[in-house]
């Protein structure tokens, strides 16, 4: 018996690729314990996105280095973002770690494993565009997908599924449905590390869905890098809107929710099937980054300020109680006084519930990092301060206006009797707490109104 620990950081894709390397494990005999202290393996799924989060990754790969004298831990291994747009270059910058792992040693995570345990080594992999690994037509891209991992026939009572084993008990789950992005955007890396676009097949989608309603989940979190894009190497753009309706269906599922949707590529049909389709939450996580046409185009995307407002008008006029999120970089090479407020004049007329902040720094490989004109690091932090006081504000402004609403609660904290409602997207939005007599339990639905709120969280009182 062998014993391993997947510590995670990132996001819900990286979550879903541990527990797929947590499925792959277990099927092959190795034990999966929570804590690395007590594992002989100490497996570090890593983030590559920022700066913040890559220091983050390599502070954690000490961390689990730092156990190797505790008699139990063995082994310290980086997967994921991190590791594996890096490969060796990580490898000579962090020996603390015994390997250095590649998305293309998934498949065989076991054997690789069995080798670091047994003394072997196994060379840390020459980072490559992934890009070039499927055709540049989408249409061509199926063909060329791997054949997935699954379970033996039957484990679901019908098809198969892609192994996976949870590593948690939470009542909401992220559930991927594709993988990689055709976007240049000028300031990120991931497609070069994550490689082309490519969908999952529908059925291999609602087996899943189906597995981990099995599981306990009741809210199932649509993830990808472009969720807009779904369908696309399918022949299909709308077979999203159809496979809506029948994920509602599968008994269990109380809670549908989609992350990450390019304003850009938001379509009417869309818009409108998640707001008419029962079971999917009127919830929308619009990765607008900026508001300046200017800016925009210097980023390779699309949009401005008024196109973004418009399609929020949009949105409320169907739902007028909708949730609305967003990132924004500011700081971006080049970014004058004027685009900087177009920007807070357009986050100030959106009334979003969650908008997150984040000041521009160069990333390795991307066309940003060529751009001239930078903009100065003072300047910069000075701007990503003056505008998350102003969201800061703003946010508790429209968490005010949903005094008095009525909101349908998942609770995920039993002490503290808290949890997300329709509105609120797992972990990175606000929360609300539930003030009552009654204890509820985790995983429970709480019907409430409103009653108060702190900062951008709200406070409800049971109906």
């Amino acid at each position: 018996m062998r014993t391993v620990a997947l510590v995670t950081l990132g996001c819900s894709r990286n979550e879903v690729d541990s527990e797929e390397l947590a499925g792959r494990l277990a099927a092959d005999g190795w034990t999966l314990v929570e804590d690395a202290a007590d594992a002989e393996v100490a497996l570090i799924n890593t983030c590559g996105f920022i700066e913040s989060a890559k220091k983050d990754s390599v502070d954690a790969l000490l961390e689990a280095h730092s156990l190797k004298g505790n008699g139990v831990t063995r082994a310290v291994v980086a997967v994921g973002c991190m590791a594996e747009r890096y490969g060796n270059e990580l490898a000579e910058a962090l020996p603390e770690a015994d390997a250095i792992l590649g998305f293309d040693d998934y498949q065989d995570i076991s054997q690789r494993l069995q080798t670091i345990m047994a003394g072997g080594s196994i060379e840390a992999h020459t980072p490559k565009d992934r890009r070039s690994l499927l055709p540049l037509a989408p249409s061509e891209r199926q063909a060329s997908k791997p054949a997935p991992i699954t379970e033996s026939a039957g484990s679901l009572g019908q098809g198969l599924r892609v192994m996976r084993k949870r590593l948690d008990k939470a009542p909401v789950a992220p559930l991927k449905i594709a993988s990689g992005c055709d976007r240049r955007c000028s300031f990120c890396a991931i497609p070069s590390f994550r490689g082309s676009f490519i969908s999952r097949r529908p059925t291999e989608i609602l087996d899943e869905a189906k597995w981990l309603v099995d599981q306990g989940v009741t809210e199932l979190f649509l993830v990808s890098e472009n969720t807009t894009s779904y369908g696309k190497d399918l022949g299909d753009l709308k077979i999203l809107e159809k496979i809506l309706p029948e994920m509602a269906a599968i008994d269990g599922v109380e809670r549908i929710r989609l992350s990450y949707l390019q304003p850009a590529e938001m379509r009417p049909s869309l818009l409108q099937s998640m707001i008419a389709t029962e079971k999917v939450v009127p919830y929308f996580d619009l990765s607008f980054q900026h508001a300046s046409e200017t800016l925009l185009r210097r980023m390779r995307r699309f949009g401005d300020g008024e196109k973004f407002l418009h399609l929020i008008d949009q949105i409320r006029a169907l739902s007028p109680e909708a949730g609305i999120r967003s990132n924004v970089i500011v700081g971006f090479p080049g970014e004058t006084e004027e685009e900087f407020q177009d920007l807070v004049d357009f986050i100030s007329e959106a009334r979003m519930d969650a908008v997150g902040v984040f000041g521009y720094s160069d990333e390795d490989k991307t066309e940003a990092l060529t751009l001239g004109n930078k903009v100065d690091q003072d300047l910069i932090n000075h701007r990503v301060e003056q505008l998350s006081t102003l969201v800061d504000e703003l946010l508790m402004q429209r968490a005010e206006e949903r005094i008095g609403q009525k909101v349908r609660v998942l609770i995920e904290d039993e002490e503290l009797q808290e949890g997300r409602a329709d509105h609120q997207g797992p972990e990175v939005d606000g929360s609300t707490m539930i003030q009552g007599r009654v204890t509820y339990k985790v995983g429970e639905y709480v019907d409430a109104i409103v009653s108060e709120v702190a900062g951008a969280d709200l406070i409800a009182v049971p109906l």
